[in-house]
């Protein structure tokens, strides 16, 4: 009998999210500690292995034992990334100089709407929030006032802004980093349904390409210290706790193609449904999304769509009980605790 190739795939990517549809009926979660599973458990590896970006995963996937937010036990899947992805290039975030095109800086977002960083836009902040206290570049020269160090970021992203830095256009460089940062995302390989959505510890998920897909970035505060911290053109920037992290996904980096003309494959949320671009391959969004922006198709199973990057966010809450992000691979999952990566950072 003659399957469909994208059929196919597609099967595959939901036995993937949902592994007790995919093994005999009398398979347990204890019954995969057992050495006769391991067989299984390292084909389960190699297929989610091979959706996210080799570049980015620093380890080999692992199946582990998980706590998820609303107390089911179950198992995970443990993926860690380099906290910069290394399939497509980040950046640049802040113009240096107010003739600077759009080519030289990022995004910001406002009221819904996408504004391109460039010269003009900064010159004319003042003009932009009607206040007159905004003036981020030098009058004689027009050289905008920028972060250009790592410590210069870590004085003027902290909740209580360095006065130095008031009217600076924010920039932290991925190179801020140290060298062996990384990012670990505990996902459950069965997604379990929550009695109700909520809001995910440590970001909504992750992009095929190892990204942070995070919650939406705190836009009156960075305004309240007359600072801007831009997004790059895909969404992202990069604060000294996460790395490079994106709120409002662009379409940049690895996605997976699907039947049809459904919207690919971005990346998995944090209770391991899959996300999804938010428009179709013909410019279209689903008419059917939930209040977290998921639906249920035949083909597919439940799945997210990406919000229009202009809303701050990649998607506003989730269905299932969420995992862990964690900074070291080798802690325990448990999401019922506060998240292990402290408190939120201000970017």
């Amino acid at each position: 009998m003659m399957i469909n190739k994208n059929k196919f795939s597609l099967i595959i990517l939901l036995c993937l999210l949902t592994l007790g549809a995919c093994l005999p009926e009398n398979t347990t979660n204890d019954d995969l500690s057992h050495s006769h599973n391991d067989v299984a458990q390292n084909e389960i590896v190699s297929r989610i292995k091979n959706n996210f970006s080799e570049a980015s995963l620093l380890q080999t996937p692992a199946i582990v034992n998980c706590t998820l937010s609303g107390g089911a036990k179950t198992q995970c899947i443990s993926l860690t990334f380099s906290t910069t992805p290394k399939d497509y290039k980040t950046g640049p975030w802040c113009p240096r100089n107010i003739k600077d095109g759009a080519d030289k800086g990022g995004i910001w977002l406002d009221d819904g709407k996408i504004y391109d960083v460039d010269g003009k836009f900064i010159s004319n902040v003042d003009q932009f929030y009607d206040d007159d206290f905004w003036k981020m570049y030098d009058s004689e020269t027009g050289d905008i006032n920028v972060t250009d160090t790592k410590e210069e970021c870590a004085a003027a992203a902290r909740p209580d802004v360095d006065p130095k830095y008031y009217n600076h256009c924010v920039e932290c460089q991925p190179s801020y980093m140290d060298e062996d940062a990384s990012a670990t995302y505990v996902i459950p390989l069965n997604p379990v349904r929550a009695t109700r959505q909520s809001k995910a510890r440590g970001g909504v998920g992750v992009s095929l390409s190892g990204v942070k897909l995070d919650s939406s970035a705190p836009v009156n505060a960075i305004l309240d210290a007359h600072t801007l911290a831009p997004f790059d053109d895909c969404g992202g920037h990069v604060n000294l706790h996460v790395g490079y992290h994106i709120h409002a996904e662009r379409g940049c980096g690895k996605q997976i193609s699907v039947e049809d003309e459904h919207a690919a494959m971005i990346g998995y949320a944090m209770d391991g449904y899959p996300i999804h671009a938010q428009k179709d391959k013909v410019g279209q969004e689903p008419s059917d999304l939930d209040s977290c922006r998921g639906h249920n198709i035949q083909e597919i199973g439940y799945h997210y769509h990406a919000a229009d990057p202009a809303k701050n966010e990649t998607l506003p809450c989730l269905t299932g009980q969420s995992g862990c992000s964690l900074d070291d691979r080798d802690t325990e999952c448990n999401a019922m605790n506060a998240d292990r990566r402290g408190p939120p950072p201000r970017r």
